[in-house]
C-alpha cells in the first residue's frame, strides 16, 4: 500500500493525510457496518496520537525529511488531525489550503510521496489499526495523490 513550507510541506504530509488510534480505541466497535470511520478509528483523541507518530516517522526518514525543514510542526499536526478527522466523518473542519494550491511547484515525486504513505502506514500499524480501517482511510486520502505529485 504505497501511496500520499510552512503549509506547502503541510499538504504533503496530508495527502497525507492522516489517522488514529490508541490502542485500546483502535478496536473496532463490535463490526458494526452503521459504525463510520471516524468512530471506529477512535476519534480525534485517537487520529491525534496517530498524526504525532506519523509525524515524527516523517522527521526521522531521510528520504523526505528535508521538505519538512521550515515546518510549523504544531500548526501542520493541527492541519492534519483537522483533515484527517473531517474526511473520515468527524466533527472536524479542515480550513488548510487545498492541495494544488498547497504544493504547485514543490516538484513532489512518486517516490516521496510513497515514503509519506509508507510512515503513515508504520503509524497506522504502531496501533494496530485494523487493515480495513486503513484501507479505508487510505482510500480516502488517495486520490489527493494527483494534487500533489508533479514529477515522476
Amino acid at each position: 500500500m504505497k501511496f500520499f513550507a510552512r503549509y506547502a510541506n503541510f499538504a504533503f504530509v496530508l495527502g497525507l493525510l492522516l489517522a488514529g488510534m490508541a490502542c485500546s480505541t483502535m478496536e473496532p466497535t463490535g463490526g458494526q457496518a452503521s459504525t463510520g470511520l471516524y468512530e471506529r478509528l477512535g476519534g480525534k483523541a485517537a487520529i491525534t496520537a496517530v498524526v504525532d507518530k506519523f509525524v515524527g516517522n516523517v522527521a526521522n526518514d531521510a528520504r523526505i525529511n528535508g521538505r519538512f525543514a521550515t515546518t510549523d510542526i504544531p500548526r501542520l499536526k493541527g492541519h492534519l488531525v483537522d483533515q484527517v478527522c473531517a474526511a473520515t466523518g468527524g466533527p472536524c473542519t479542515y480550513t488548510g489550503r487545498d492541495m494544488v494550491t498547497t504544493h504547485a511547484g514543490m516538484h513532489i515525486t512518486n517516490a516521496e510521496f510513497s515514503a509519506l504513505v509508507e510512515d503513515l502506514v508504520a503509524a497506522l500499524d504502531s496501533f494496530k489499526v485494523p487493515q480495513a480501517e486503513q484501507n479505508e482511510l487510505l482510500g480516502l486520502l488517495g486520490p489527493m495523490k494527483s494534487d500533489i505529485v508533479e514529477l515522476p
